[in-house]
């Protein structure tokens, strides 16, 4: 899995490319869109999952569409921070994806994900059909904001994380 890189990695990466977040589940994966400045994400659509071929062919043929340069695949891991099945499972996912694609591919904690965004549906009075219609794009939204505003604080600091400082004193 050479195309398994690092977050910092992506800041090599050509101008105006975006990037795909995607949100794995065990029946949908939820996909999420990069601006071109790589400073926002928006969600895209919801693929249905049926058999990892079909789910890869979907996926890269999205990639292509939209002119993809990575991708940002939200990791279940525990609270605790251990790895359990699903974590597993994306991994797997990611295993036979690899040798599909030259793209770069980099893991984000996805912890507190749909938690985060169920409540905020919740809290706009979404209705139980609308938050599952959504939920999964909008995790995926969550996950790659997530990442582009780590490649901000990368991008901007060279290196230097200063304002992460606070946290240690």
């Amino acid at each position: 899995m050479s195309n398994l890189v690092a977050l910092d990695h992506f800041l090599a990466l050509p101008e105006h490319a975006r990037l795909l977040g995607l949100d794995l589940g065990t029946k949908t994966i939820g996909l999420a869109l990069s601006d071109v400045e790589r400073r926002i994400a928006t969600p895209l659509e919801t693929i249905q999952r049926i058999k990892f071929r079909q789910d890869a062919a979907a996926l890269l043929k999205i990639a292509e569409k939209h002119a993809i340069a990575g991708f940002v695949i939200g990791l279940p891991l525990n609270m605790d921070g251990t790895e359990g099945p699903r974590v597993q499972s994306t991994r797997a996912f990611v295993r036979n994806l690899a040798p599909l694609t030259a793209l770069p591919i980099v893991f984000w904690d996805e912890r507190m994900s749909t938690l985060a965004v169920t409540r905020t549906l919740l809290d706009a009075d979404a209705s139980r059909a609308r938050r599952a219609a959504v939920v999964d794009k909008m995790a995926a939204a969550y996950i790659l904001q997530g990442a582009l505003d780590r490649l901000a604080r990368l991008g901007s600091s060279d290196g230097d994380e200063r304002e992460d400082d606070w946290a240690t004193e």
